[in-house]
Formats: structure tokens, C-alpha cells, sequence
């Protein structure tokens, strides 16, 4: 049995590659036994561990999966190979795309040069020119999409990524606790209560949900990321929620993220609508009948529609 790993070597779980990459612990251990990668070695109590650079080669295989390319054709490949495959791929999405507003030219280039004092200060400063919408949608959200396709392209480390995540969410969640909360007159708000399924982790798309959710008016109540489910459903019912909205980000598994959503919709009271986004596959190619799939540009619309169905009910 192979447990030679070096005492300073990083290496991970099968459980923490999994939510990590969003690939199953069933996929890896079929590739394991089909296509001869990964390799993982075994711990003092047999356990397969994953070397740090596996897990690298993993989170480019899954990035290239949801561009459409099949494991077969790919996992043969060195990590080098599919980097030129991503940025590749990036590009013609790129080429066939708006080239991206200035303000997002220039905060990817600071985010690249790692320099994020200097884009916490651009950011802060966006925020109130452009409006809470118009800074989402306009901005966040495009730097984010051409983050993770720099990283993908190996012209952005990992922790420029993180560190990066991490701004970020801070300039969000300062923007939604300074929003004033006075109720609306009008058609009635609805109580939406926001978070992600346990396997879960990535939270940047569910606060920028809950920003333009507040700048619309409606009621809001976070619970955070990886919430089990239960919690959810008793988390909606304490506060009474009309709507739970859940963000999926590219990492999540399809298969876990369609059975989710399946079990909480069974769990939830009927009368709660379920509503969801992000770049999960399990919601672009063929998303559950009872869960509503909008992107952060289609949040206005969707409370406009929820408040036209719910007409002359009380506040």
C-alpha cells in the first residue's frame, strides 16, 4: 500500500475534491478504474488521498466538462494541454461576446496584477455611480465570468481568484446592510430567503441574488451557504417565506444538484415557490419543472411576475 506521502505534501480527500471540483466520488473512482487518472494514494488508514496537483488538473477537466467536451477525450491530457484547451475555448466565447466595459477591462487587469487595494477602492467607488443594479449586473457579474476564464486559462493563480472572491463579497455584503429597509408602498414584497445546498460552497452569486433582490424591493433573509436541507425548510417556515432562492455555482455536481432540489421541493411547503441561478449544468440543460431558473438580469422581471400573481394579497 502507498503511503509515502511527503509530511508536507497538501493533499486532499476524495470527499474534499469532491466539493472542491463539483465531480462525484463515483465519477473519480470510475475514472480511476477507466481511464488510469486520478491516481490517488492511500492514507495510514487506506484512504485515498489526492496530490495537490491532481486536484488542479481535476478543477481543469470539470471547467472543460461544462464547456461541452466529454472525459474520454480529455482526462489523457496534461494540465498544460488543457489550459491551452480553456483559453482556447474562452476566446471564441470571448471573440463572439461585447467586448467588456472599461470599468471591467480595468478591474481585471488589477485583479491580475494582484494589486487589490487598488480594485477595493475602484469597486467602492463603481458602487455608488453606477447604482446597486447597474453595479451587479453591469459589472460584478461580467468581472466575475472573466475572473474564473482567466483562471481558467492559467493567467490567474489560484489565490488571485480567492483573493479576489473574497473583496468582492466584502464591497457586496457593505452595500446590502447599508440599503435601507423601509417597506415599499404599493404591491405587496415578497419574503425570500436565500442559500445554497450543503455541497454548496461558493457564495459570491448568492450575494449578489440578495443585492438586487433588495434593490427591488423584496424581503430578504440569508442563511449563508451549505445549508442542510432541513434547515432550509424550517428556515422558511420561521420566517415565513414565499420564495427560497438557491445559487449553484459551475463546481456543483449536476446529479447532486437535481436530487436537491427534488428532496427540497418535496420537504418545502407547497405554497413556497423555489427559484434558482447560476452555471450549474443541472440547470441549463434541463432544469426541474417546479424550480424557476433566472439569471441576475431576469430578477426584476421574476418579482414583477410574483407581484402581478399575487395582486391584493396582504404585505
Amino acid at each position: 500500500m502507498d503511503t509515502d506521502i511527503p509530511p508536507l505534501a497538501v493533499a486532499s480527500s476524495i470527499s474534499d475534491v469532491e466539493r472542491d471540483t463539483g465531480l462525484a466520488k463515483e465519477t473519480l473512482r470510475v475514472w480511476e478504474r477507466r481511464y488510469a487518472f486520478p491516481q490517488p494514494r492511500r492514507d495510514p488508514f487506506g484512504e485515498r488521498v489526492y496530490p495537490a496537483e491532481q486536484v488542479d488538473k481535476l478543477r481543469l477537466v470539470k471547467r472543460l466538462l461544462d464547456l461541452g467536451f466529454r472525459p474520454g477525450k480529455i482526462i489523457g491530457h496534461s494540465s498544460a494541454q488543457l489550459q491551452a484547451l480553456a483559453e482556447q475555448n474562452a476566446g471564441a466565447a470571448r471573440a463572439g461576446a461585447a467586448p467588456p466595459d472599461p470599468r471591467v477591462r480595468h478591474c481585471l487587469a488589477l485583479c491580475q496584477g494582484h494589486d487589490m487595494e487598488a480594485l477595493g477602492a475602484a469597486l467602492l467607488q463603481a458602487l455608488p455611480e453606477m447604482g446597486l443594479r447597474d453595479f451587479v449586473t453591469a459589472l460584478a457579474a461580467p468581472l466575475t465570468t472573466l475572473v474564473g476564464d482567466t483562471w481558467a486559462c492559467g493567467q490567474l493563480a489560484v489565490f488571485g481568484e480567492h483573493l479576489y472572491t473574497e473583496l468582492l463579497q466584502r464591497v457586496l455584503r457593505h452595500a446590502i446592510f447599508s440599503m435601507p429597509r423601509a417597506a415599499r408602498p404599493g404591491p405587496p414584497a415578497p419574503r425570500i430567503l436565500l442559500t445554497t445546498l450543503p455541497q454548496e460552497r461558493h457564495g459570491l452569486g448568492l450575494l449578489m441574488a440578495e443585492a438586487l433582490f433588495l434593490a427591488e424591493g423584496a424581503h430578504c433573509t440569508s442563511l449563508g451557504v451549505q445549508t442542510p436541507l432541513q434547515d432550509i425548510v424550517d428556515a422558511s417556515l420561521s420566517q415565513r417565506s414565499d420564495v427560497i432562492a438557491l445559487s449553484f455555482s459551475g463546481a456543483m455536481n449536476a446529479r447532486q444538484a437535481a436530487d436537491g432540489l427534488g428532496e427540497l421541493r418535496a420537504r418545502a411547503p407547497a405554497g413556497v415557490e423555489l427559484w434558482a441561478g447560476g452555471s450549474c449544468l443541472a440547470l441549463q440543460k434541463r432544469p426541474p419543472a417546479f424550480v424557476r431558473v433566472l439569471d441576475l438580469a431576469q430578477v426584476a422581471a421574476a418579482l414583477a411576475d410574483w407581484r402581478r400573481r399575487h395582486r391584493g394579497a396582504p404585505a
